[in-house]
């Protein structure tokens, strides 16, 4: 080697453990080209990989550049053992080397690297591939030999062509990222479109839904059409026999034989019993198509629960039932539609009287003061319904099967048309009932509010005419009026000519929906002041920065929809 390194192949054995194959001694910059050209050859001859020879050779070279950087002479030794390759480069401890980037550079390089600034040596460790053979000592030994001495400008050669290989091999690897990037490429293309046909798929499901919706509606239309001609067509006849009944087995008539008397009512019971069918057909189409519309007025209900007492009373006494009503103090009057509660609350009683053969049919009206609703309590210890059964007997035409059917006849539509009518009112119908343990029947009807909270006019600005309705039977009791538009041009139109107390606006209306509405609202210094509540299915990022309150239409009740009133309202005030 060159004159200022020396290097020495025997069997002495360093501080650290293991076989010494070599020695350098490091001086100048030449000793550091010599180290790095010397630490790669012995990486190649132990049977360390391409990759690990060059990050041995980089190792050392930056440690040695480090040292000498320093001014502080130094020497390497090269060690076998069964852990690996280890070089350990010592010097003058007294010298006071610092480490810097170059062992930190290192370090990332072998396996492990040890500092030992008191002793004056630095060892870093490169373990060997499990799978090579590996030489004998005295092999690697003979090889090193017979290395030739390492000139700078070899040791440059050396290192470009290092860096040409790798730059080969960082040539590959961007071809190969670039197919795997036109494979990414065609997968996103491919998944792109399934996305689009299934999207496409998802439109068409939807059309077909709609087109079923209409469908469905239309065959509604069609049936209530049907019910109310059919009603119509059969309620003349129907009382033309009743009447010639009653011609028939009145004073005046002609004496008829017992067995004649008895035929005789029999047509006259059947035809009453179809004439109530008829009625009842008739009033569940119009409950259907919405013409149910609640004429509100104050109702005495003491005086209204008597006469129901009186009317069904009798019926009672031969089936030893007791009817019983009771109405509290707070629940003496009601503002409600009077022939609608008359007729749920008929309905109910009738079937408590029905279906009870021994006990007690009891009515009890009270007010509920916390949701401001009147409660009307009906129940009996009759037979109950299975718990299986609570919800189907809402269904038109059906009946609880069981024996009592052959003592109570029934045409299965009491019980709908009364939730109905309940509905209709704005309040709801509920049983709760276990076999043999008795039925309770619970309706619950907006009660009128007090008199600071009741408001005269509000405007329903949206474009579904069912929930307009809803929100209608909502506010029985609480606005005097309600009118309607279905976007917000008619909106707009019909405060200007008359302004509403309060404004319910949906945000998704043709023409002009709701943010275009508060917006020409806001402009105009007429509309600016008066109280708006938001009721919409947008989702909440959709809702407008706006001070309004906001509802949402899927899970809307009528006390949470007063409260929102109430507190618009209150805010207008202040």
């Amino acid at each position: 080697m060159a004159g200022d390194t020396a290097g020495t192949a025997g069997g002495g054995r360093p501080d650290a453990a293991g076989d010494e194959l070599t020695r350098l001694d490091l001086r100048n910059d030449q000793g550091v080209f010599a180290m790095r050209k010397l630490g790669r050859e012995v990486a190649e001859t132990v049977g360390l990989t391409g990759p690990d020879q060059i990050r041995v050779a980089t190792a050392l070279s930056e440690i040695g550049r480090e040292i000498l950087l320093q001014g502080i002479p130094a020497s390497a030794a090269f060690l076998i053992d069964e852990a690996g390759l280890t070089v350990t480069i010592s010097f003058p401890a007294a010298a006071g080397f610092v480490p810097g980037d170059g062992v930190t550079l290192a370090a990332r390089l072998v396996d492990t690297i040890e500092c030992d600034l008191a002793a004056g040596r630095i060892s870093m460790l490169k373990r060997l591939p499990v799978s090579r053979p590996k030489p004998s000592v005295e092999e690697i030994r003979a090889k090193i030999a017979a290395l030739t001495p390492a000139t700078a400008l070899d040791e440059l050669r050396q290192q470009n062509r290092e860096l040409a290989a790798t730059l080969e091999e960082v040539m590959q690897l961007n071809t190969e990222l670039q197919e795997t990037n036109q494979g990414v490429l065609a997968l996103y293309n491919q998944l792109s479109a399934e996305l689009e046909e299934t999207n496409r798929g998802v439109v068409a499901l939807y059309a077909e839904l709609d087109e079923k919706s209409v469908q469905i509606r239309e065959a509604g239309d069609v049936k209530n059409r049907f019910w109310t001609t059919v009603s119509h067509e059969l309620r003349t006849p129907l009382n033309s026999i009743i009447g010639l009944v009653r011609l028939l087995i009145g004073p005046g008539g002609e004496p008829l034989g017992p067995e004649q008397l008895h035929q005789v009512q029999l047509i006259g019971s059947s035809a009453e019993t179809l004439l109530a069918l008829v009625s009842e057909l008739l009033d569940m189409a119009k409950a259907e198509s919405g013409r149910l519309d609640p004429q509100s007025s104050v109702v005495d209900l003491v005086a209204l629960v008597e006469r129901l007492g009186m009317m069904l009373r009798p019926t009672s006494e031969t089936n030893r039932v007791t009817l019983s009503v009771r109405v509290s103090e707070a629940a003496s009057e009601a503002l409600v539609d009077e022939a609608m509660l008359t007729k749920i609350l008929r309905n109910l009683l009738s079937n408590g009287l029905k279906f009870t053969e021994d006990g007690e049919v009891r009515l009890d009206v009270t007010r509920d003061a916390s949701t401001h609703e009147m409660v009307f309590t009906v129940t009996d210890t009759g037979i109950g319904i299975p718990e299986e059964h609570l919800e189907r007997v809402f269904e038109e035409f059906y009946q609880v099967p069981g024996p009592i059917q052959a003592r109570a006849k029934g045409t299965g539509l009491g019980l709908p048309y009364a939730r109905r009518l309940a509905e209709a009112m704005g309040g709801t119908l509920q049983l709760s009932s276990g076999a043999g343990a008795g039925t309770t029947a619970v309706v619950r009807l907006p009660d009128r509010p007090d008199g600071d909270t009741m408001v005269n006019r509000v405007l329903i600005a949206d474009d579904d005419d069912d929930f307009r309705a809803t929100v209608r039977r909502m506010l029985t009791g609480f606005a005097a009026r309600v009118d309607e538009a279905h976007d917000g041009l008619e909106a707009l139109e019909a405060m200007s000519q008359e302004l509403p107390d309060l404004v319910l606006v949906d945000l998704l209306m043709p023409r002009m929906d709701g943010a275009a509405l508060l917006a020409r609202m806001a402009e105009d210094q007429r509309l600016r002041g008066i109280p708006v509540v938001i009721v919409t299915v947008a989702t909440s990022q959709q809702y407008p920065q706006t001070e309004h309150a906001v509802l949402s239409k899927h899970d809307m009740r009528r006390d949470n929809l007063l409260e929102a009133v109430r507190h618009a309202l209150e805010r207008r005030g202040e």
